[in-house]
């Protein structure tokens, strides 16, 4: 595509060499540019892009998009607009041939749910006989092709991309797990959604937004920006009316509501819940009707959602009975409450809780399961909030009969630290500390290194306890320092109980 093309529409506010010159990609990050690129330097958090522009001529970039002033440099084109982070999303819609205009979008957002409720909303989507598309925090698929996802909403330049792949295999309806972090940076500016839900919110990623209050701002953004589609047709706006924060999105929004939860208010309610370690079975009362709901997922933090994806599915107009079909043939999703197939016959999940509400939920829905004891394996992110850390240790203290405490993604940080930061909320919760004691019934041990904390866990387990491994989920990896090294709870919890 042209530049002068390209550049449409966009404010320029100077420019230096030529305009008519062809740009075969766009990239903001200079380690991705290839010859012929535009290359748009953006200012992040932690790193700005115009420090790289060298690099990325290195790389054959034949344009550059920057922020402020730049010296003329000998063969390429230095394009200056207000606003780089702005200007990404429309120049990538533009490049891809406004890929989204060809797709029914749904963004799904909240602290905790949206990964289980895209998953959920896929298999119904898909037993109604659509062509279904997914953009999340474990990967992004469409047909027969998956790709690992490095950010829960890919930047622009990607997600225009992949959307376009995804119209080219004529996907129908494309779900995106819409991040705090993505509405924030804008990345999914100008795009139509046709539905949004709204999942939960809490305490999480305070280490980026600084306070709840901007956390939530962020959130919302994407309930404000819903109208009418390219089709005349109107948004809807999903929302989950048993977090006090669905009453405020309510209030942002300007298109109609359908509710979901277990309040008598919600048109799509659920009732009669009956919670085992086989499943979940319940009544689904809407506006359509009545239907007996039965899932082989665990717990009742399951219930909104699968409240959440039906009430999604039935605001188009899909059946009661596809529905609950879609539901149903959901066997398990990768990291959320998990099953570790083990040939000693114990119970043990996997789960991706790596926030303080998150944490406690599945440890109340693991607590309500259990006959004998609950222990815990957990760690809290380096480079992340720390605040959340003594909160974690005092919930799964307050759990859990017996508490590991170990490593989880410690990045830039000492595992010792992060640690040290974690324990005294055990303590607050009133376990005691037991040092390497296997037949000790209750209490906390530290065990630095994750893959000792689960064999110690599943050693210390009998087949009457539940044994939860919380923190990465469907990670296959995990970040100590700069290095990331495979790794995967799934499969060390599967090899210390074979």
């Amino acid at each position: 595509m042209r530049l002068d093309y390209l550049l449409e529409g966009q404010e320029v506010l100077e420019q230096h060499g030529r305009r008519d010159i062809e740009i075969t990609g766009l990239s903001t990050d200079s380690r991705r540019v290839k010859e012929g690129y535009l290359f748009i330097a953006v200012r992040g958090s932690s790193e700005d892009g115009h420090r790289y522009v060298a690099d990325a001529l290195r790389s054959g970039a034949r344009a550059i998009m920057v922020e402020y002033p730049e010296r003329t440099l000998a063969g390429a084109t230095i394009v200056r607009v207000p606003d780089t982070r702005n200007a990404v999303a429309q120049l990538a819609s533009r490049f891809y041939d406004y890929p989204a205009r060809s797709l029914n979008l749904i963004g799904i957002t909240g602290t905790n749910g949206k990964t289980t409720t895209s998953y959920l909303l896929e298999s119904v989507l898909r037993e109604a006989g659509r062509e279904v598309g997914v953009i999340g925090t474990i990967d992004y698929r469409f047909k027969e092709n998956s790709f690992s996802a490095s950010l829960t909403t890919p930047e622009a330049t990607d997600l225009m991309r992949i959307m376009g792949e995804m119209r080219d295999a004529r996907v129908t309806d494309l779900i995106v797990e819409v991040s705090s972090h993505s509405l924030d940076q804008g990345r999914i500016e100008g795009l139509q959604w046709s539905r949004a839900v709204f999942t939960s919110f809490s305490r999480d990623h305070l280490d980026y937004h600084g306070t709840m209050e901007d956390y939530f701002r962020a959130k919302s953004l994407l309930f404000e920006s819903l109208e009418a589609d390219q089709r005349g047709e109107g948004a809807k706006a999903i929302i989950n009316m048993d977090d006090p924060k669905g009453r405020e999105l309510e209030k942002l929004t300007r298109v109609p509501v359908i509710s979901y939860g277990l309040d008598e208010r919600s048109l799509v309610r659920a009732t009669d819940i009956e919670s085992t370690t086989g499943g979940l079975r319940f009544r689904l009362a809407t506006p359509w009707g009545e239907i007996t709901i039965n899932s082989p997922l665990l717990g009742r933090i399951n219930v909104h959602n699968i409240a959440a994806a039906a009430a999604t599915a039935l605001s188009y107009e899909i059946e009661l009975e596809t529905v609950a079909r879609g539901i149903e043939s959901l066997g398990y999703v990768p990291g959320r409450l998990q099953r570790v197939v083990n040939n000693s016959g114990l119970s043990i999940f996997v789960d991706y809780a790596h926030s303080p509400d998150a944490l406690e939920k599945v440890l109340q829905t693991m607590r309500e399961l259990t006959n004998g004891r609950l222990i815990t394996v957990f760690g809290c992110g380096g480079d992340r909030d720390r605040g959340k850390r003594p909160e974690m240790g005092r919930i799964a203290g307050s759990y859990s009969d017996v508490v590991f405490i170990t490593s989880d993604n410690p990045r830039g940080e000492d595992p010792g630290a992060i640690i040290r930061e974690i324990e005294p909320g055990a303590k607050e919760s009133g376990l005691k500390r037991i040092n390497s004691d296997p037949t000790a019934q209750q209490g906390y041990q530290i065990i630095l290194d994750r893959r000792e904390a689960i064999q110690a866990a599943v050693k210390a387990a009998d087949r009457e306890d539940i044994v939860l491994i919380a923190g990465k989920g469907h990670e296959d990896y995990q970040i100590i320092g700069a290095k990331r090294r495979h790794f995967s709870d799934v499969e060390e919890a599967a090899r210390a109980a074979s």
